[in-house]
């Protein structure tokens, strides 16, 4: 079996993120965060679906995809801030950002199908 590194390299990198994460939390919240929003998600899927061939055009059309598909990502991040500040917990404030998430995301596609 050949491994495909265009495949397996993306998801070693995300992996060594998160480790990296848990470990630098413990000296800087602040490295930590930075950390943890850096466009990492994105520039891997970029290099995937480059590496898998697209043309110009497609992978223009991919990029500009991203580029609508971050706003519910956003709304995700308000609702987390404004409901850990209402003294949330981990697991309702997880569930309210993914649901404002879902219903942006619905609102997305409804509006720009791709």
């Amino acid at each position: 079996m050949t491994i495909v590194w265009s495949k397996v390299l993306p998801v070693l990198v995300s992996i060594g993120i998160i480790i990296a994460v848990a470990i630098i939390k413990e000296y800087s919240r602040t490295v930590a965060a930075v950390l943890a929003t850096m466009p990492i998600n994105m520039p891997l899927a970029l290099w995937v679906i480059y590496g898998d061939g697209a043309d110009l055009p497609a992978f223009a059309r991919f990029t500009e995809d991203l580029f609508y598909k971050i706003w519910p990502t956003i709304v995700f991040l308000i609702i987390a801030v404004l409901v850990t500040r209402a003294g949330w917990r981990l697991l309702p404030t997880l569930l309210a950002g993914y649901a404002g998430w879902a219903v942006a995301l619905g609102i997305l596609i409804v509006l720009r199908p791709s």
